[in-house]
């Protein structure tokens, strides 16, 4: 009987974690103001490399890009950005000096507007993290 009464105190307490966990947010209005996880972290356009700064800029003037990738659907399969339809996310490559390929630096913008995204996130490790860009 101490083991069922034990066994269903460790249910509940799992089930008040889960319940407690923030929640990502998956609507636009979500994306734009930056609510998607207490984890989220933001980087300021000044702080991006300047190559980042650089394809900031080509996507708010809609090109042209160095890469003929830049601009495709990004599918977010990793599930580190906020869960939006499909074709909602387009990546772009941030040059890496010294790089033979496209590197691992990104920025991922979503929205309908591709000059006037959403929100656009930078990552510096291909996918595996990003940090929402923030103008300040």
């Amino acid at each position: 009987m101490l083991r069922t009464a034990a066994s269903h105190v460790a249910r509940s307490l799992l089930v008040l974690s889960l319940c407690a966990t923030p929640w990502v947010g998956t609507g636009v209005a979500q994306a734009r103001s930056g609510f998607w996880g207490a984890q989220s972290t933001t980087i300021a356009v000044v702080e991006l490399p300047r190559q980042g700064q650089q394809t900031w800029r080509l996507i708010h003037q809609g090109g042209p890009f160095p890469h003929d990738k830049d601009g495709v659907v990004f599918g977010n399969r990793e599930r580190q950005l906020p869960a939006m339809r499909r074709g909602y996310y387009r990546e772009y490559t941030v040059e890496t000096p010294g790089a033979r390929n496209r590197g691992a630096r990104r920025i991922v913008c979503g929205g309908a507007e591709r000059t006037q995204p959403d929100a656009c996130y930078y990552t510096s490790d291909h996918y595996s993290s990003f940090k929402r860009i923030v103008e300040q």
